[in-house]
């Protein structure tokens, strides 16, 4: 039976790289893949259907939208021949209703889901494709980062052009900004919750 994965992690891990990196396995086995990128990368970076790293490498794919409709358009795609695997880049901007939708792909459609994207926002907040893909995915893994202190990195920060934390926004941005992968301890500080700012300072 195949199965829905979610891989996820702060900001610049990998994650796109390895996605590009196991879709290239599948097609040099001579398998059929279909790639799906959101929206919101398509208009923030002006590469409309493409999933690209920072390492520089890059392949077409699909994008959808909140009224991409996944499970028909896989449907569809498969109707013109086999599938062999789906990768989904940025899956954290996924609907709850989407995520159902590829879940069944891998249910009743039997194609593996392979969905790449973050847990949290710049916030700390779970995205809420991230949050149903953690609730129903039947494989969870983790791609690791480090801190500048050399920690784990689980959360993500978002900087301001002085290179300061935001701690207010929309929890999705279309203009280009720079984020940073932090441990918790100096997310916190970043963010300016460490020492409590509302906890009386001692004399």
């Amino acid at each position: 039976m195949a199965k829905l994965y979610f891989t996820y992690a702060s900001m610049n891990a990998g994650k796109s790289t390895i996605l590009l990196q196991a879709a290239h396995n599948y097609r040099e086995r001579g398998m059929q893949v279909m790639l799906w990128t959101s929206q919101h990368h398509a208009d923030l970076f002006g590469k409309t259907g493409e999933i690209s790293s920072r390492i520089g490498i890059a392949d077409p794919a699909d994008i959808f939208s909140a009224e991409t409709d996944l499970f028909a358009a896989v449907e569809k795609r498969r109707s013109l021949g086999p599938l062999n695997a789906i990768f989904i880049d940025e899956a954290q901007f996924l609907t709850d209703a989407q995520v159902w939708q590829v879940a069944r792909i891998a249910d009743r459609q039997d194609v593996p889901v392979l969905a790449y994207g973050l847990r949290t926002d710049f916030r700390g907040n779970l995205f809420p494709g991230a949050a149903t893909l953690l609730a129903i995915a039947d494989d969870l893994r983790e791609v690791r980062t480090i801190c500048h202190c050399g920690r784990k990195a689980t959360m993500t920060a978002r900087l301001d052009q002085t290179g300061h934390a935001l701690t207010e926004g929309d929890q999705v941005s279309v203009e280009k900004q720079a984020y940073v992968s932090l441990c918790r301890r100096h997310w916190e500080e970043e963010m300016g919750r460490w020492p409590d700012p509302q906890e009386p300072k001692s004399a």
